[in-house]
């Protein structure tokens, strides 16, 4: 660390110099504009950026040795999430068939990206998205709603015996797994960019605390799809109307558990959000009942139930682990 005095001239400017090095760096000349940002801890920030015109990262892909569509996805997705806004995926030949279909789908599944040059060996994808338009809170409330409908519909493909919400609840899912994508995007795009954290109106630490929020609301998520995947088994068996009553009431308080958590975040009140987490434990009960009444019955339907006891039991775990992290940032503001 460089320690420099602060001068003042003419009676009332405050002046300090900058270091040589770091004016070289960035070829910065006389009279160049400097731009300078108050961080929430007292520090200035110095920089050369003065435009608040979304800065544009590329990111290529060569996809010559690429013979997997599933990994080519992950790659897309990957580099949507570090906040690249231009993604080239080029050939050296022709761009086959089934890397045009993974680019597509890409562009399909994710918010924001969209296909703006094609040519014979060459696709360019760029993100059309404002992230000021997309505020974290919003994202976080709407992926709860989505959550909290498949948690609700998965009990009731157990009680109507209704399959077909199955699969609606698998198209919920991939709609949670867009909205944590984005938000995991844009905290790393808040990460390296102050001035549009400035912009969005949260500070880089806030941006961390959203996205670990929606990563936790992932997993809630998977635990749903889990739930009505393992009720299937069970629709045309015979379970007794006591064992459907336990798992509907684990489910209630799973679901209690969930609701309190984001109330706590909303009204960031740290004590609701503790005696959330303290709440547990009555739901664990709830679900070693479900498990016992499930070794009484016989066949894969046992162990159905048991997954989704533990997928019950999972989703309460995961809400409190969200009242966590409202304890733990609500601390650290005050």
């Amino acid at each position: 660390m460089e320690i420099r005095k602060v001068q003042v001239t003419g009676g009332s400017s405050y002046v300090i110099t900058l270091p040589k090095e770091w004016i070289r760096s960035l070829n910065i000349k006389k009279n160049d504009p400097l731009g300078l940002m108050v961080q929430p801890d007292g520090t200035l920030l110095v920089t050369p950026e003065t435009s608040e015109e979304k800065t544009h990262r590329l990111k290529e892909f060569l996809v010559d040795s690429i013979d997997n569509s599933t990994f080519l996805f992950r790659l897309l997705v990957g580099a949507y999430i570090m906040g690249y806004s231009i993604i080239v995926v080029k050939s050296t030949g022709r761009i086959s068939p089934f890397i045009m279909e993974c680019v597509t789908t890409f562009t399909q599944t994710a918010i924001g990206p969209e296909i703006i040059e094609e040519t014979m060996n060459s696709i360019t994808i760029k993100d059309l998205l404002n992230p000021a338009e997309m505020p974290f809170d919003k994202t976080i409330k709407r992926i709860y709603i989505i959550l909290k409908t498949m948690h609700e519909d998965a009990i009731t493909v157990l009680k109507e015996k209704n399959v077909t919400l199955t699969e609606e609840i698998a198209l919920r899912d991939n709609s949670v797994d867009r909205l944590q994508w984005l938000i995991a995007r844009q905290s790393n795009i808040v990460l390296r960019d102050v001035i549009l954290s400035k912009r969005m109106g949260v500070t880089q630490e806030e941006a961390t605390y959203y996205f670990l929020i929606s990563r936790i609301m992932e997993r809630i998520g998977d635990h749903a799809v889990r739930i009505a995947e393992n009720v299937l088994p069970l629709i045309d068996e015979e379970i007794p109307d006591e064992v459907v009553t336990l798992i509907a009431q684990a489910s209630s308080q799973a679901l209690q558990i969930f609701a309190n958590s984001m109330e706590a975040w909303t009204r960031k009140d740290i004590k609701l959000a503790n005696e959330t987490i303290e709440s547990i434990s009555s739901l664990v009960s709830q679900c070693e009942k479900i498990i016992n009444k499930a070794l009484d019955i016989k066949g894969k339907s046992s162990i159905s139930m048991s997954y989704i006891a533990e997928s019950i039991k999972r989703t309460g775990e995961y809400a409190a682990d969200i009242s966590e992290l409202v304890i733990n940032h609500l601390v650290n503001e005050k």
